[in-house]
C-alpha cells in the first residue's frame, strides 16, 4: 500500500488539523517511532521536506510537534514481525484496524 505524504508544515497550515486527521504513533524497531495521519480520504504519513517519514525517537517528540496543532491523542501502534521471521504467512492489516487495535495515548507536552 503507497501512502500519501504530508509535511509538518503543510498540516499547521490546515484550517482544523485536529478535526480532519486521527493520528497513529507507529512503533519501530530500536526506538524509532513514525506518524500516521488518518482521515476518511485516506492515510498519509509525515515526512520531511525531502519527502521522507520523519522518525522521532519517542513519543514526547511528537506530542511537542502536534499537541499545539490541537491534537490530543493519538493511537500506538507496533509492527510485529515475529510471524515473518518464522516463515508463517502474514496479512495485511487494514488502516482501521491498525487504528482499532492499537493503544490510545495521550499528547501531552
Amino acid at each position: 500500500m503507497s501512502l500519501d505524504t504530508m509535511t509538518l508544515e503543510a498540516l499547521a497550515n490546515e484550517t482544523a488539523p485536529a478535526a480532519t486527521y486521527r493520528i497513529e504513533i507507529h512503533a519501530l524497531d530500536s526506538s524509532w517511532y513514525m506518524v500516521r495521519l488518518h482521515s476518511r480520504e485516506g492515510v498519509l504519513m509525515l515526512v520531511d521536506e525531502n519527502q521522507r517519514a520523519v522518525r522521532y525517537t519517542g513519543p514526547q517528540w511528537i506530542s511537542r510537534a502536534l499537541r499545539p496543532l490541537g491534537f490530543t491523542d493519538a493511537v500506538l501502534t507496533h509492527s510485529d514481525v515475529f510471524d515473518e521471521m518464522i516463515g508463517a504467512p502474514t496479512q495485511t492489516v487494514s488502516p482501521e484496524e491498525r487504528l482499532a487495535f492499537g493503544t490510545r495515548v495521550a499528547l501531552q507536552t
